[in-house]
């Protein structure tokens, strides 16, 4: 295991909580800090796909509902790109009907939470998806690894 690789796993999880309502955004981040967790926000769909390129968070608590760019839209456009697909997204929303879940599970999010946000549901949801992350990564590394040492062992 490298230098960079040992380091990687030490370094707190990377959130972007994105939200158009600032108390939304404060309560989230303030639910967020009882974890080790780096938090980023945006306000809006458009600033998060910028945020997202500045910050590759592990993991994105997106809201449904916002201005200049759904959370739908910011969603799709997300998981239909290599380099950010594989990040857990979990909309955050007031929207309770089934067409509007559809959508999201249409867009491609990983998980829901209804606002009001409890906090303990999103502690523990937002741990599980991270959990998923790191083994996810960590198997791509030892696959990585495994491909590596098979393509510079001398053939049989």
């Amino acid at each position: 295991m490298t230098t960079d690789e040992t380091v990687d796993q030490q370094r707190p999880s990377k959130i972007l909580v994105v939200d158009d309502n600032s108390q939304n955004l404060e309560l989230l981040v303030e639910y967020l800090q009882t974890i080790d967790v780096e938090t980023s926000t945006a306000a809006d769909g458009v600033e998060a796909l910028e945020m997202v390129r500045q910050v590759m968070p592990d993991l994105i608590l997106l809201d449904i509902m916002m201005p200049r760019m759904s959370g739908f839209e910011v969603c799709r456009k997300l998981k239909s790109d290599p380099q950010t697909r594989d990040i857990p997204i979990i909309m955050v929303t007031a929207l309770n009907e089934l067409s509007d879940i559809e959508r999201g599970v249409e867009s491609g999010t990983d998980d829901f939470l209804s606002k009001p946000v409890n906090r303990l549901e999103l502690i523990t949801r937002v741990k599980s998806l991270l959990r998923l992350r790191h083994l996810k990564d960590e198997l791509e590394r030892t696959l990585a690894y495994l491909n590596d040492v098979e393509s510079s062992s001398p053939a049989e």
